[in-house]
């Protein structure tokens, strides 16, 4: 059997449906087409191509290919019945089902009636007749038992849908599948090293059947890996549990206006799968979670949890999730896992764990080139065998001249070994031009976890060339990822960022160029301690209670470029706020459109999300703007 092509990019022996089918009855017609725009929905599919006589028992690649599917589709058709190895694969697909593995199955019922299959009617019937008369009492019986099983589940029927046209069936079963697969894996690393036997570990120790509410706590110091290792884990669980969700970066965004209540919406919301009401407060989103979650089997992972208070407003009690539930938590703070019932600790790498790594960022192989060996013991030795060190030093490295190794393994000698930031700094100041930095420091203080497009737009406002060069660059360097379109960067990466702005005016934020702090945000509008450094600033205000600020707060401002400034109600003139600015961010805004007399000259991104903005303006203004060939290159978000 040649393996199927929409596996090749897959983990070996992984997919998204495994095809079950009557191949004389379907095979170059209903499945195949089936099969096809499967394909090309990008739904990673088992078929059996083999047509030679089979055995009697599953072969164990069939059998593994059952097992490792999340959706199985068996496509019942009138001789479906007549072959014993489609009975013996709907009984392993079943087994699959019954096993909690989370394998969804989605019957076909192709030009036959379910209750056939229910009962065992017609075409069925006959085929039954034979099957008595050939095979074991015991196993016809159990053939019996799983075909009444697979007509009473919820499946598609030709004869119901669509008037018997195949095409537009095949279009609803896929857009079906679609929805049902809803991706949960999360995106790791490809090379992990060190890692293995700690995932399985919390891994065998989830997957045991029990039907207690099992907590795994995951602790160790910053870059160590924490999270990488609850997303391996993650995925190899989230198919298993009737929701599942991974709150990332909890501390951060707690820090954030009612970001409690933000996180318990993204819970409820992952897990129930549509939108949950507005979370006033943490106290309305505690018994939100404790009502609608109790009786459902969950995986939650609570990533970067620093306080008891944090974890107290996601999972007060265990009651709060159904029996069976997981959770797995990650911090810096071993004292945080007192609910855990056991705790990993994440060590060091080893000396050759710490090479081999940075050799894969450095040199693309498992070891260091020739020339380097030295080199590259000396700076593995130290970044102190922390993984995201090894990762960025490396990648900051790779395909540079000794002379540039040596001066920076320099620098890393002369760097404290707790200090990671210092350390982390060397791949900043080792970024050529002042642009490639500022891009950078733009992304830390304002655009992480936002789509590459949209941030590509603002850096091409700001820099005179290209910004996918920079993005490529950062990229290269470890610096940031890009995730499904989407631009993220390690906590630690930003936080050195945000520190390399702050350490310029330590004491006042308003001498900045940028302004990311709500708190700093607040104060410097409010007391109009802007200055004509500043170049960004964001502030979320739609969990506040004070949202009213005077444009003249931005006065000073004369080199604002990127302004954020969600649920706020502005006073006064925007004339002069509005000149210079590339990027507006005004989610809920209350204008319905913008006064006649600001100009947008050099707008590039406006976002303005849930706002109450019908147009951009009032009058023949409005029809002399469209038709400006510089305004339609502008990306407009409402």
């Amino acid at each position: 059997m040649t393996e199927p092509e929409s596996s090749r990019c897959r983990p070996e022996g992984t997919y998204d449906v495994f095809l079950s089918f009557r191949g004389k009855d379907t095979r170059k017609t209903f499945t195949n087409h089936l099969y096809t725009a499967l394909l090309q929905a990008g739904i990673h599919t088992y078929r059996d191509d083999d047509e030679l006589p089979r055995g009697e028992e599953i072969s164990y690649h069939l059998l593994r290919a059952i097992q490792k599917s999340k959706i199985s589709i068996p496509v019942f058709s009138k001789g479906y019945a007549s072959s014993r190895w489609c009975l013996n694969e709907l009984l392993e697909i079943l087994k699959c089902k019954n096993r909690k593995t989370g394998q969804i199955v989605l019957p076909i019922f192709y030009d036959i009636d379910p209750s056939d299959v229910r009962k065992q009617n017609g075409s069925f019937a006959e085929a039954f007749v034979k099957h008595e008369e050939r095979f074991e009492e015991k196993l016809v019986k159990e053939w019996r038992k799983a075909l009444e099983e697979a007509g009473n589940l919820s499946g598609w029927n030709l004869s119901d849908m669509e008037n018997g046209h195949e095409a537009k069936f095949i279009k609803k079963i896929i857009k079906d599948v679609l929805n049902k697969l809803d991706p949960k894996y999360l995106y790791v690393p490809e090379h992990l090293v060190g890692m293995d036997r700690l995932a399985h570990d919390i891994f065998y120790f989830l997957s045991t059947a029990t039907d207690d509410v099992r907590i795994a706590g995951i602790h160790g110091m910053p870059g160590i890996g924490k999270t990488t290792i609850a997303k391996v884990v993650f995925n190899q669980l989230c198919y298993g549990f009737e929701g599942s969700c991974f709150l990332s970066n909890i501390n951060e965004t707690s820090k954030q206006l009612n970001g409690l209540a933000l996180l318990q919406k993204q819970l409820l919301h992952d897990i129930l799968k549509q939108d949950v009401a507005n979370i006033n407060n943490v106290d309305r989103g505690k018994v939100l979670i404790r009502e609608r979650l109790c009786c459902k089997r969950v995986l939650v992972v609570a990533d970067d949890v620093a306080r008891q208070d944090q974890l107290n407003a996601l999972m007060g009690e265990r009651s709060w999730f159904g029996p069976g539930s997981r959770v797995i938590l990650t911090t810096r703070d071993s004292n945080v896992l007192r609910k855990a019932d056991r705790t990993y600790q994440i060590e060091e790498l080893t000396r050759d764990q710490s090479l081999q790594l940075f050799s894969w960022h450095a040199f693309k192989d498992t070891k260091p080139a020739e020339d380097y060996i030295e080199l590259s013991k000396d700076a593995v030795d130290y970044c102190g065998g922390l993984p995201l060190a090894l990762e960025v030093i490396g990648a900051c490295l790779s395909g540079e001249e000794k002379y540039i190794w040596k001066s920076e393994i320099d620098k890393l000698r002369r760097i404290p070994k707790h200090d990671i930031q210092g350390k982390l700094r060397i791949s900043f100041d080792a970024l050529d031009g002042e642009e490639l930095q500022n891009a950078f420091l733009d992304i830390a203080c304002f655009f992480i976890d936002i789509e590459k497009e949209y941030i590509t737009k603002v850096l091409g406002a700001r820099c005179s060339y290209d910004p996918e060069i920079d993005l490529k660059t950062l990229r290269n360097r470890s610096l940031i990822k890009v995730l499904g379109g989407t631009i993220t960067m390690h906590d630690l990466l930003r936080d050195m960022g945000r520190e390399v702005v702050r350490e310029t005016s330590p004491k006042e934020p308003g001498k900045r160029t940028r302004i990311w702090n709500q708190e700093d945000a607040w104060n410097v509008l409010e007391q109009q301690k802007g200055t004509d450094v500043v170049e960004g600033l964001a502030l979320d205000a739609r969990a506040s209670e004070a949202k009213s600020l005077s444009a003249g707060s931005f006065a000073k401002m004369k080199r604002l470029n990127l302004l954020q400034i969600n649920g706020v109600h502005l006073t006064g003139s925007l004339k002069l706020l509005f000149k210079e600015l590339m990027w507006i961010c005004w989610h809920e805004c209350p204008l319905k459109y913008f006064p006649s007399d600001i100009t947008l000259d050099n707008l590039v991104v406006l976002d303005m999300q849930h706002s109450n903005l019908k147009e951009l303006w009032k009058g023949e203004k409005v029809g002399n703007i469209l038709q400006s060939p510089k305004f339609i290159q502008y990306v407009i978000y409402i």
